[in-house]
């Protein structure tokens, strides 16, 4: 099972990319424990200096921009 995280601080543009993590799980019917980092602290020891930002596993793939369901589905086959 993967452990998908969007970090940020609950602002639009964070729950739009929790949408399309959403759709992107579902559309390529993965296991996916979808995690939501709100603490700034926690985010800014991760490196992440702009919102929103997407880790997969513990790895960042994306930061500062809200990933589309297709390009989050690609990063997901990897």
């Amino acid at each position: 099972m993967k452990k998908i995280e969007i970090l940020g601080s609950g602002c639009a543009k964070c729950r739009k990319l929790e949408k399309n993590v959403k759709r992107a799980v579902k559309k390529l019917d993965v296991e996916a424990e979808i995690v939501k980092v709100e603490d700034i602290t926690e985010i800014s020891a991760r490196g992440v200096m702009t919102t929103p930002a997407l880790a997969i596993d513990g790895e960042i793939k994306a930061k500062g921009k809200v990933l589309d369901t297709a390009q989050i589905i690609k990063i997901l086959r990897g």
